[in-house]
């Protein structure tokens, strides 16, 4: 037992060092395309994410947090409220 969770912890140092996008999706929606072509500069679309609802983060796409946009000088940031455990994390990636 011991050896399978140090291979584990093995294969998890091999992979620290890998690079991810992370990606903070506000919102989805569905449109269809004719209205999709009518979009121009000033349009709005209405997501279906609620106004201060947390946010999902994506690591290469997976769902690995929620959390909160913040500013961080000049620019944007994302404070994590809610972060899925490292098994989780690893196993989806």
């Amino acid at each position: 037992m011991a050896e399978k969770g140090s291979a584990a912890v093995h294969n998890l140092k091999v992979l620290e060092n890998i690079e991810v996008r992370l990606t903070v999706e506000v919102g989805n929606t569905e449109i269809k395309i004719k209205d999709l072509l009518r979009l121009n500069e000033g349009s709005v679309v209405e997501l279906e994410r609620l106004a201060g609802e947390p946010l999902d983060i994506l690591a290469n796409g997976t769902k690995i947090a929620k959390g909160e946009v913040v500013m961080v000088g000049e620019k944007f940031g994302i404070r994590f409220t809610e972060v899925a455990s490292v098994e989780e994390m690893v196993e989806n990636l």
